[in-house]
């Protein structure tokens, strides 16, 4: 097993990663000395694959757990469905030192742990994080929130769990699609903070999608440390955390302009990352070999490089963007490269400059 340590002080906690630890669970939550009651939040496609043994750890450890399941997909993640578990929470009398296990993908992660920041003012949580893109990024670094209409993410909070169980073996069953979705977020730590991450993904990709144990334990582990890292060092988002948002301020729109269910989350933010390195050589002198590495790679990983879009659909993109959540004085504000491993955040781009990357097709 691999610890990973996220060093918050007193909110700090531990990232467990290996194979088979979810049967751990009850006695890993018993060490965190919290309250009897708890709630697991999960969705109809791991419920039916992991609830069961969640629960049972759960139980043979001495808690009460209740189960709340959710529909599965981005649209769960919505203020209606977070009335629907506070009104299961408060049907299972949750105390402010009860707990809720989030078990799923970025999507439950997101929305448990925005019910556990607000319910009762905020309880604590545990992220059981089973899909590659929650264990490498969603589920460290206490940012939860849910969805609005005008989109990804608007409503949310900062609450950090207290603890991270990342069971590689729940990684066997993610049908191919979500697994290479996460691995957009893989290669966007090599792009943001690790040249030599980057260029050992070029070399093992073939392994890594072949999910081959020893390869994918060191990839999740260090893909943890370099957030854990982030995180330490700004946990509100008040400067270098920015760095984790590369690509995703055009990826975010892409979602919400499709209705947040065209294109996973990992297939927005590749669009997205291709598009930010398409910008950066413009603007910060990425150079143009890596540009290419970078398109190249989120090409062999199975991921979309680029989206077409009409005039129409371009408009609503741009609208979609001046929504994002950090936007600042109605200014669009990016993530680039001046390097792989090297990136600056709050760059102004030109309106010119993304329309460009939008409009022009690129062939490998």
């Amino acid at each position: 097993m691999r610890i990973v340590n996220v060093p918050l002080g007193q909110r700090r906690y531990t990232i467990k990663i290996g194979g088979n630890l979810l049967h751990r669970l009850g006695p890993e939550c018993a060490r965190l000395k919290l309250g009897s009651r708890c709630a697991i939040i999960t969705d109809t496609n791991v419920g039916r694959q992991y609830a069961k043994p969640a629960y049972n750890s759960l139980v043979r450890a001495g808690f009460e757990p209740s189960l709340i399941v959710v529909p599965a997909g981005e649209t769960a993640k919505s203020l209606k469905t977070v009335q629907s578990c506070y009104d299961r929470l408060a049907s299972h009398r949750l105390e402010r030192n009860s707990f809720i296990v989030a078990l799923g993908g970025g999507v439950v992660g997101d929305l448990a742990g925005f019910v556990a920041a607000t319910y009762l003012r905020g309880i604590p949580f545990v992220q059981v994080p089973t899909t590659l893109l929650a264990q490498v990024d969603s589920s460290v670094g206490g940012k939860v929130g849910v969805n609005l209409k005008a989109g990804k993410n608007l409503v949310g909070a900062f609450h950090q769990p207290r603890l991270v169980l990342c069971d590689l073996n729940t990684l066997g069953t993610l049908p191919s699609q979500q697994y290479r979705a996460g691995l957009a977020e893989v290669i966007k730590y090599g792009i943001i903070y690790d040249p030599a991450l980057f260029a050992r993904l070029e070399r093992e990709l073939p392994a890594l999608l072949r999910r081959e144990p020893k390869v994918l334990a060191a990839i999740v582990a260090r893909c943890c440390q370099i957030k854990a890292a982030v995180v330490g060092q700004d946990e509100t988002e008040g400067g270098l955390r920015a760095i984790l948002n590369f690509g995703h301020t055009i990826g975010h729109a892409i979602e919400a302009i499709s209705g947040y269910g065209k294109y996973l989350h990992g297939e927005a933010i590749s669009i997205g990352q291709v598009a930010a390195a398409r910008l950066s050589a413009a603007l910060t002198g990425l150079p143009v070999e890596d540009v290419t590495r970078i398109t190249e790679l989120f090409q062999d990983a199975g991921l979309p490089a680029q989206v077409k879009l009409n005039a129409g659909q371009r408009t609503k993109l741009l609208a979609a963007m001046k929504l994002d959540k950090k936007v600042s004085n109605g200014e669009i504000k990016f993530v680039l490269a001046n390097r792989i491993g090297k990136v600056v955040w709050g760059q102004k781009v030109p309106l010119t400059a993304i329309q460009e990357v939008l409009t022009t097709e690129r062939t490998r």
